[in-house]
Parts: C-alpha cells; sequence; structure tokens
C-alpha cells in the first residue's frame, strides 16, 4: 500500500471523529435547552464510533505495510474498548441524572452508541489476525485454519460480543417501551436502531473470523449480505413507521435519526459484500465498492440540510438535523474502511 494512502485513510476517521466532537461541542455551546442537550451530546458521543473505527484502520493498514507487532495488536482494540465503555458508562450517568427528557433520551442513545462502538472495536480485534483471509483463501475448503489463526473458542467469543451486545440493547428498549411515555419512546426507538447497528455488525465479525479460520462457505455469500441488507431495511421501514404513525411532534426525531441508521447498515454491508465477492475469486468491480459509503455519507448530509431549513419552521427537526451531520461522518469514516479492506484483498 502506497505510504501517502495508508496515513490517509487513518487520518479519516480522526478527521472524522474531530468533526463530531467539534460539531457537538459546539452544539452544546449554543443553547442550554433540551434540543441542544440532546444532539450536542449524541454529536460528541459518535466520536467513539469514529475512534473505533480508527482501531480497525489502524489494525488492518499496519499488517499491510509490515509494521504491525505485539504492542500494536494489544493497544489499538484495548482503545476502542476503553472508548466504548467510557460512552457507555457516560451514558447510564446521564439516565442517572432524572426523569427529564433530555437525560433520558441522551442517556440512553449515548449507551446504544457505546454499544455499537464496542461492536466495532470488536472488528477490529477480528482483524488483528487479517493477513491470513489471503492464506485461508489459498488453502482448500475444508483443510482447516492457516497457522496463527485464533482458536475455535476465541472466534465464537468475537462473534458473539455483537450479538450480545444487540440483545442487551433490545432488551433496554423494551423496557423503555414498557415504561411508556413520550420520551421513553423516542429513547426506546433509537435505543433500538442502534441494536440493529450492533446486529449487523455480526455478520462483519463473522465474514472476518469464518475466513480467518477457513471456514467461509458459498452460502455465507450471500446469507450475511442479505442479513445487514434485512437490519438496514428494518431501520429505514422503523423509521419511515414512526414519522408516518403520528403527528406528534416528538416523532420527527427518532423517525429521522432512525432513517440515518439504516444509512450506516448500508454502509456496514459494503464491507461484508466486499469480503464475500473476493473470497477465493476475483471480482472486477471491487474497487467500486467503496462508493457505497460515499453515497451514504452525503444521503445524510443531504438528508441534514433539507432538515435544517425545515427546523426554522419546525423545532422536532432541530435535533435530527444535527445528529444527521454525525451520522454522515460515521458514514465517510466506513468509507476508508471499506477501501482499507479492498486493498487488503485484492489479488496481486
Amino acid at each position: 500500500m502506497n505510504p501517502f494512502i495508508s496515513v490517509l485513510f487513518r487520518a479519516i476517521p480522526l478527521l472524522m471523529g474531530a468533526v463530531c466532537l467539534a460539531f457537538g461541542l459546539y452544539v452544546l455551546s449554543s443553547g442550554d435547552d433540551a434540543g441542544h442537550f440532546v444532539a450536542g451530546h449524541v454529536d460528541v458521543a459518535l466520536t467513539a464510533i469514529c475512534i473505533a473505527l480508527f482501531t480497525t484502520a489502524a489494525t488492518i493498514i499496519l499488517q499491510l505495510v509490515h509494521r504491525y507487532g505485539r504492542v500494536w495488536e494489544v493497544a489499538l482494540p484495548a482503545l476502542g474498548y476503553t472508548v466504548a465503555v467510557a460512552t457507555a458508562v457516560w451514558g447510564v450517568t446521564v439516565i442517572g441524572r432524572g426523569d427529564e427528557p433530555q437525560f433520558v433520551v441522551a442517556g440512553h442513545v449515548l449507551l446504544g452508541i457505546g454499544f455499537v462502538a464496542a461492536c466495532v472495536s470488536t472488528v477490529a480485534t477480528a482483524s488483528t489476525k487479517f493477513v491470513l483471509i489471503q492464506a485461508s483463501a489459498a488453502r482448500t475448503p475444508g483443510s482447516g485454519p492457516p497457522d496463527g489463526a485464533y482458536s475455535r473458542t476465541v472466534a465464537g467469543v468475537l462473534v458473539a460480543v455483537p450479538a450480545l451486545l444487540a440483545l442487551t440493547g433490545l432488551t433496554v428498549a423494551a423496557t423503555l417501551y414498557a415504561r411508556g411515555g413520550t420520551h421513553a419512546l423516542v429513547a426506546g426507538n433509537v435505543l433500538t436502531g442502534l441494536s440493529v447497528i450492533c446486529s449487523a455488525l455480526v455478520a462483519l465479525v463473522a465474514s472476518i473470523v469464518r475466513q480467518v479460520r477457513n471456514e467461509f462457505g458459498d452460502a455465507e455469500r450471500y446469507r450475511w449480505t442479505w442479513w445487514v441488507a434485512a437490519m438496514g431495511t428494518v431501520n429505514v421501514l422503523l423509521g419511515l413507521g414512526v414519522l408516518l404513525g403520528s403527528d406528534d411532534p416528538a416523532r420527527l426525531a427518532p423517525g429521522c435519526v432512525l432513517i440515518g441508521l439504516g444509512l450506516i447498515c448500508f454502509s456496514i454491508l459494503s464491507k461484508v459484500v466486499l469480503l464475500a465477492l473476493v473470497w477465493r475469486r476475483t471480482f472486477a468491480l471491487a474497487n467500486r465498492i467503496p462508493l457505497i459509503p460515499v453515497g451514504t455519507a452525503l444521503a445524510c448530509l443531504f438528508f441534514a440540510a433539507f432538515l435544517f431549513v425545515a427546523a426554522t419552521t419546525q423545532p422536532g427537526f432541530f435535533v435530527p438535523a444535527h445528529v444527521l451531520v454525525g451520522l454522515g461522518a460515521v458514514c465517510f469514516t466506513l468509507f476508508s474502511i471499506v477501501s482499507i479492506l479492498e486493498a487488503g484483498t485484492a489479488k496481486a
């Protein structure tokens, strides 16, 4: 990999994280009402996902440029998990501040973002053996994993992490639905969308793990792809259902944000599709797949632009307009990850 490109692809997640952090702090400093509180906290928290994506990018690139050692193998996943746990704890702390709507909504969304960041950090952990994917692909099916691959037990734990986090998020969301009340429903809807992203990341972790261990079968080229596509569709349809289900202004924020979370799922889909298409075969258009997260990033930003204008007459659009900017940054960060995957799986 070209040294400049390797630095650029590692810099993109950090730059997008800086955008989320700076934008979130700016929103927080611009007002002290509930809308500024929720939007600002969520945008700042999205920095955690960008950092987790940076650890994934750095883990793969350092292997490709032959500068990966034991220190990086431990430090990079540890950084991702530390930021993820800190974000989740931050969310719990905000929830504990009281039953005011902004605390309930922001706190549970931060908790969900922490879960997503932990799932992305698990992708980084699974990617510590990324260079073995080519070695596995060169072996015959059923011949077992190459030397140095993680054990079946470790592989199972890696896949279980995002699955358990998705289940935990959905369980907490169910308690919010059972509690009732407008702000609990808003928090429950968004937390459900974030949990669906965790479910989508199960497919990505499983694809990496099973390719490293030479266990990825032909059926999985389609199984995991359709799973992630289904998760993205669920989020978009849930968002549309929330938007069209009533005329309560409180529906606007979760409905629009859920559509944005669906776009993140479709960004993840590009990674899963790429891994499936190039496993033991050559796909001529593999270098075009990174355009998918570019498209989703632009969709988030254009959607946000319309919502900013709409917020001048309907305050309910204020929060989703600002949050979608952060979601667009996350989608663009995924562009760098997909590009790295394409470079790492390309046949010489």
